[in-house]
C-alpha cells in the first residue's frame, strides 16, 4: 500500500525528456543557478562516473578537471534545477562505476570513445524535421 502511493508521488515528478546516456559519456548540463532575485544558467561539463537509476530517485555523477583539481558534481536526473542535458561523446567504458578515474592523470585519465558516436549522441539530441512537400 504504502509503496504503491509512493510510487504514485513519484510518477509526477519524472521528466519525460531525458536524454539516453550511460557512464562513460561525456555530458553537458545546464543547471539553474539563483542569485539573489536573477537566476541564470550554468553548464558543467564532464565524464559520467557513475549513474544510479531507480524512478525519480536516479542520480548521475559528474567529473571533470578544473585548472588541474578534480570536481564531482551529483544530479538529480528529475530536479527542476536542472534546465537539460546534452550528450557530447558516447564513451566506450566496461564498467558501471569509473571511479578509478580519480587516482589517473593526464592522457591515462581519458575515456576511450565509441567509433561513430558523435554523430549518433547529436542524431539522437537533435529531434528530425518533418518532411514538408516540395514548391508549397
Amino acid at each position: 500500500m504504502l509503496r504503491k502511493a509512493l510510487a504514485h508521488i513519484e510518477a509526477k515528478h519524472v521528466k519525460k525528456d531525458v536524454p539516453d546516456f550511460r557512464t562513460g559519456d561525456t555530458v553537458r548540463v545546464h543547471t539553474k543557478i539563483k542569485e539573489g532575485d536573477k537566476e541564470r544558467i550554468q553548464v558543467f561539463e564532464g565524464v559520467v562516473i557513475a549513474y544510479r537509476r531507480g524512478a525519480a530517485r536516479s542520480m548521475f555523477t559528474v567529473r571533470k578537471m578544473s585548472y588541474g583539481v578534480g570536481v564531482e558534481r551529483m544530479f538529480p536526473v528529475h530536479s527542476p534545477r536542472l534546465d537539460r542535458i546534452e550528450v557530447v561523446s558516447r564513451g566506450d567504458v566496461r564498467r558501471s562505476r569509473l571511479y578509478y578515474l580519480r587516482e589517473l592523470q593526464g592522457k591515462a585519465a581519458r575515456v576511450q570513445q565509441e567509433e561513430g558516436a558523435v554523430e549518433s549522441a547529436v542524431a539522437s539530441a537533435v529531434p528530425a524535421e518533418p518532411a514538408s512537400p516540395e514548391g508549397t
